[in-house]
Parts: structure tokens; C-alpha cells; sequence
């Protein structure tokens, strides 16, 4: 029996009138057939000409770029990164739309995911409906905020520095990151080539001056020496383990929240916006309120941001349990809160290790899990603890939107809901839920 051939789309073109954003930077439209096509590029209310990217004639859907704008939003603006655009790379999802628009498109992302996957409109989650931007970056259309405090370059075969393209292995060669901080962009990464290598991470913390490179070799390449255009301490990565080792300087960055600072090691998880860990802290304990003598939960605890607010304000008479699975992340955390005695970091997967530590009760709880969010067994163990006031930190909203609902079969309802804009010309966006038992509502 032979195999019918699938015929491909790719390049296919057609003329399509732009529908409403969706989940992942990109909005909908329909081909004259009634295909499915999930468009870049475009602005919701926009007649534009789209080249498909990927996709066959048995797929559900097809993705497609906007190559030309017949009829333009008033939303519109020219990207002002030369390196953004159908084809190039794929770091930014809305260089095309106004400040103000990116803002109101992640908003209609959240109340979408909100509504079809957790029941909620915006009033019943308690969320204005706004997603707000992070102090200092209200700028105006064209102007580019420089947040991003780390930033993943991809090497090319010449040793080129550049950015992925989209859904792509392919590396755009830049010679500037718009949105780069000016801490990593002082570093002059694209510059130079860089024969042997990968991969390389740049990260210049917003809390000191610490600059730091993460190298990721080719198998079998020697290191270069590192030459740039700031001190700036090295780390690489080993080929077999995967593990992250110092060649020289400092083997962490030292960050800065809650007039406390952090020490970030191997590359290992900070906020990548300046203002974000602050920002994110302060919604955190503004809906928790914790009192003195209270215990709490810090779950996917990173290096104890959170653990250390919650320590400072339950006082000596409290106690703050973290769970965080990433070993150096867990010595970072030890380390960083060493001055509270009641706190308690666990190493491990929050779903094995919470279980084993036998609480049965706790006032707060505190989770910040990765894109895919906490899941079902987690959250209906959390919701057994009783707790008065849980908060919910995302990156995700389909991800957040999954557990609300997991939550609600567990009585605990949304109080309130915050969103900022951390993220901004991308697609992403960090919310922040406020749970309490439903008893306690309306």
C-alpha cells in the first residue's frame, strides 16, 4: 500500500483580513477555504498579503507571516529594530504595534486564557483588565525600553554572534540587541567572532556592576580567551554534564530586592527585566499581608527571593519553608538567607519533595513554577494545606489559567489579579493571582 504524498504550504500565499490575537504572538486569520493560519507580524483588524511558513495540506493549521500590509492598523508603527520583520529574528513578537497596543494585546491574551480554560472573566478574577508596564518604560511609539538583563546569543559556523530566528535553528547575525540592557550591550559580544562556539549568555545584573559570559562550547572546541569591552567574569559549560564551571572571575552576579542582596550563580534564574524582581515581590507580599508568627511556603523558590521577604516579615516567631529542584540555585538560596534561622530551603521537584516534609497546615504559600505551570497533584495538595492567602506568580497565562481551575475544585477562588508588562516588544507577560478560600468570598 503506498503513502500518499503530503503536499507542503510553505510559501504558499494569500490575502487574508487579520482576526484576534492568540496565546504565543501571533493573531488569527482564515484563508477564503476557511484554513486556519496563526499570523506574525500583523495587528488584529489589519488586510494583509502572508506567506506561509509552515504547514501541509493535512494540518490543522498553517503559520505565516505578514509580508505585506494592505490596510494598516492605527496601532501600526515601523519596527524600530532593523532586525525584526518576517524571516529575522525571533526574540521580539510586537515591535510593529504601539506601546500602548503590546499592552492591550497581552491583556486580550489574558482574558481569553482566563475565560476558556478557568471560567473567569476579568471581574470574577478580580483583574481591571490592564497589564501594566514596568516603572521607566512608558515610552513613547518607536522608542525601545533596554530591559533585558540577559540575553542567549547563538553562534554561527563563522563564529558570529547573532539571535535565533523564529521556531528556527537558524541564527540571525545582528550587531545590536534593541532591547538588550546597556550592561550587556556595553559587553561589544557582537563585535567579535567567536570560533569554537555554541552558545553564549550574557548577563549584567541590574542590582551591582557584575558582568558575566557563559560560554558553550562546540564538541571539542578550546575556549577563547576572553577579551571585551567591560571586566566581565567567565563561565563555560561542560560538553558531558552540562554543568556550568568558573574559568574566571566571580562564579555568580549579585542582585538587588527588598533592600536585600542576592547572590545568582551558573547562570541560575533571576528576573531578566531590572525592575521586575521588586515589582513582583512587592505584588506578591501586598496581597499575601503576612503577619509575624506566620508560616509560609516558598515553592520553585529559585535563590529565595520571595522566602527572604516572607522571612522578613513573618519575624523571628514565623518560619518560611522554600523548595527549589536546581542544586546551585539551592546553595545561592541557603546562602542568601543564612541570616534567617527559620528558614528552611529542601532541594528537589516540589510534587516529591512536599509530601515527605509532613506539613499538614501552613498559613501562606508562595509558587512561581516554570511555563508549564504547578499541574493538578500539586495544586490539590497545596489547596489541602489550608492556607489563607496562596500567591500564584506567571509567566504563562494558559499555564495559570489551568491551575486557577484546579484551584476552584479545591475551594480556593481568585481575589485578586495583577498583570505587568516585563516583557515588553515580546509576546510574554507575568501575572501575579491572590487566592483565598472561596468560603471567605461573596
Amino acid at each position: 500500500m503506498q503513502n500518499t504524498p503530503v503536499t507542503s504550504l510553505v510559501g504558499a500565499e494569500y490575502e487574508v483580513e487579520v482576526g484576534p490575537v492568540a496565546h504565543g504572538g501571533h493573531c488569527i486569520a482564515r484563508t477564503e477555504a476557511g484554513r486556519v493560519l496563526f499570523v506574525r507580524h500583523a495587528l488584529p483588524g489589519e488586510r494583509v498579503r502572508v506567506r506561509v511558513t509552515e504547514g501541509e495540506e493535512t494540518s490543522r493549521f498553517l503559520r505565516a507571516d505578514a509580508i505585506e500590509i494592505l490596510d494598516a492598523s492605527k496601532d501600526r508603527v515601523e519596527a524600530p529594530c532593523p532586525f525584526a520583520g518576517p524571516g529575522k529574528c525571533g526574540g521580539c513578537d510586537w515591535q510593529h504595534a504601539k506601546p500602548g497596543a503590546q499592552r492591550r494585546l497581552k491583556g486580550e491574551v489574558i482574558a481569553e486564557q482566563l475565560l476558556r480554560l478557568a471560567g473567569l472573566t476579568p471581574e470574577e478574577a478580580g483583574w481591571d483588565g490592564t497589564v501594566m508596564p514596568a516603572e521607566g518604560d512608558k515610552l513613547p511609539a518607536g522608542e525601545v525600553p533596554q530591559w533585558r538583563t540577559r540575553v542567549q546569543y547563538a553562534v554561527d559556523a563563522e563564529g558570529h554572534a547573532g539571535l535565533r530566528k523564529h521556531r528556527s535553528h537558524e541564527v540571525e547575525i545582528i550587531d545590536h540587541c534593541m532591547i538588550a540592557a546597556e550592561g550587556v550591550s556595553e559587553l561589544g559580544i557582537e563585535k567579535r567572532t567567536w570560533e569554537g562556539m555554541a552558545a553564549i549568555e550574557a548577563i549584567a545584573a541590574s542590582g551591582s556592576n557584575d558582568r558575566q559570559v557563559i560560554l558553550t562550547p562546540r564538541p571539542g572546541a578550546r575556549l577563547p580567551l576572553v577579551e571585551l569591552d567591560k571586566p566581565v567574569s567567565v563561565m563555560r559549560v561542560d560538553e558531558k554534564d552540562g554543568g556550568v564551571h568558573r574559568v574566571h572571575g566571580r562564579a555568580f552576579v549579585r542582585e538587588r530586592a527588598d533592600d536585600r542582596t542576592y547572590r545568582v550563580g551558573s547562570g541560575g534564574f533571576w528576573q531578566v527585566h531590572p525592575k521586575a524582581a521588586q515589582t513582583l515581590m512587592l505584588a506578591v507580599m501586598q496581597g499575601l499581608t503576612p503577619r509575624k508568627g506566620e508560616t509560609a511556603l516558598d515553592l520553585y523558590c529559585g535563590v529565595g527571593l520571595f522566602a527572604g521577604a516572607l522571612a522578613d516579615r513573618v519575624g523571628d516567631q514565623g518560619a518560611v519553608l522554600g523548595i527549589e529542584s536546581g542544586k546551585r540555585a539551592v546553595e545561592d538560596a541557603r546562602h542568601n538567607l543564612a541570616g534567617f534561622p527559620r528558614v528552611r530551603i529542601e532541594q528537589g521537584k516540589v510534587e516529591s519533595v512536599l509530601p515527605r516534609t509532613g506539613i499538614t497546615e501552613v498559613d501562606l504559600i508562595v509558587l512561581d513554577p516554570p511555563r508549564a505551570g504547578a499541574g493538578k497533584q500539586t495544586v490539590h495538595h497545596l489547596a489541602g494545606l489550608g492556607a489563607r492567602r496562596i500567591a500564584y506568580v506567571a509567566c504563562d497565562p494558559a499555564a495559570l489559567a489551568r491551575d486557577l481551575a484546579y484551584f476552584a475544585e479545591r475551594g480556593y477562588r481568585v481575589r485578586t489579579l495583577r498583570a505587568f508588562d516585563l516583557f515588553p516588544m515580546t509576546h510574554h507577560v507575568e501575572c501575579v493571582a491572590i487566592l483565598e478560600p472561596a468560603s471567605k468570598g461573596s
